[in-house]
């Protein structure tokens, strides 16, 4: 039976993650998040998603000192960024340098080691060409700090604040999987082809790019932006419903109620509470909103999504909008190699059929 772009088809099946939208449920190998992301790192997440295990102490400094390692390019890589024009867009960038991954040094590990290489270079890779189109000079990585935090000092050259990094690095522990996405799915159908992890992971930066996939929650930020003080919220979610206005960060296409990364997120943004004024800002808005859509559509269940509060933490650490996806793409790296990894193990190439539907150019002479 057709259906168009294979929506409800089974193609997969996964230990990975599962994601449950008419219950509100996102489970990392068979963990609800909920029980996962409060009390764990982002690096242990991803261990946690590679291995199916927790790591133990010995399991996490192993992986940190190979991340670290890996926030040192290859040389050619580095000259391929260099000789990149400042104008080509992050998303091109990220693309173009992780494919040049594929040379026998890199290509002769282990391809669980290659997922920790590419999940270490991503952000340096960003960092290193978003300052350039700013017309800035590279910043070295910093060994003492961790995954993300060392994200964000390679990106602005300054040591976060504590408070910025626990919390991006909430929503990106958050972000690391979820499920069968159109580019977690095209990295499992180039792997299937017994490519390689680089040519894999260039799939999935390409299919990321497209504004249906990793689509950047700017309108949310507008949203905020345009509220600019808890006394306005009433004043302006009123105006934009009484025009038919759509309100930006509210409603899934999956979750048929709250979703749950959202949930999750309030309440590292709640805990936060008169730390920073837009994540304040942000949660006493959601609050209202809620109830003016309760009141104004009450036949529909709208509640907040991932992108509302995800803009919230952007407009916090001043996250220009371009750097939206490819962060977005630093968490999903993690969800992207874990499939590649278990797709190998079990492997059958993707081949589904088509139905032809255009001119019939010939025809029986009998008919």
């Amino acid at each position: 039976m057709f259906k168009k772009g294979l929506k409800d088809v089974v193609a997969v099946q996964t230990n990975i993650a599962s994601v449950e939208g008419e219950i509100g449920e996102l489970r990392y190998r068979g963990i609800l998040i909920d029980e996962l992301i409060p009390f764990h790192t982002f690096e242990e997440i991803a261990y946690f998603i590679w291995h199916g295990v927790l790591p133990d102490k010995s399991d996490l400094k192993h992986l940190e000192i190979k991340l670290m390692n890996g926030r040192q390019l290859p040389h050619h890589v580095r000259e391929i960024l260099e000789a990149l024009p400042a104008e080509i867009p992050l998303m091109d960038a990220m693309r173009t340098a992780i494919s040049a991954f594929a040379h026998a040094s890199f290509s002769n590990e282990p391809i669980e080691e290659q997922a920790i290489i590419l999940t270490a270079a991503l952000p340096v890779i960003i960092a290193i060409h978003y300052r350039k189109q700013n017309g800035l000079p590279p910043i070295n990585p910093n060994p003492n700090l961790s995954h993300i935090a060392n994200y964000l000092w390679m990106l602005n050259g300054k040591l976060p604040d504590h408070l910025h990094v626990e919390a991006l690095e909430t929503y990106l522990k958050l972000t690391m999987e979820h499920g069968l996405n159109a580019a977690t799915f095209a990295a499992r159908v180039t792997i299937s082809t017994e490519s390689d992890l680089a040519a894999a992971i260039t799939s999935a930066i390409g299919t990321m790019k497209g504004p249906l996939h990793g689509g950047a929650p700017s309108g949310v930020i507008d949203l905020l932006e345009e509220i600019g003080e808890q006394e306005k919220i009433k004043t302006v979610i009123e105006e934009k419903l009484q025009n038919g206005k759509k309100i930006m960060g509210f409603g899934h296409r999956i979750y048929k109620t709250e979703d749950p990364r959202s949930i999750l997120l309030r309440e590292k943004c709640t805990s936060m509470h008169g730390k920073d004024e837009w994540l304040d800002l942000a949660t006493v808005a959601e609050k209202e909103i809620i109830d003016l859509l309760a009141q104004h559509k009450p036949d529909r269940k709208l509640y907040t999504n991932v992108e509302y509060y995800a803009a919230a933490i952007m407009r916090s650490i001043e996250m220009p909008p371009e750097l939206f996806t490819p962060t977005f793409s630093v968490a999903r790296m993690i969800g992207w190699t874990a499939h590649t990894i278990e797709q190998l193990r079990d492997n059958s190439i993707f081949r589904p059929q088509s139905e032809y539907i255009g001119y019939e150019k010939t025809r029986r002479a009998d008919a």
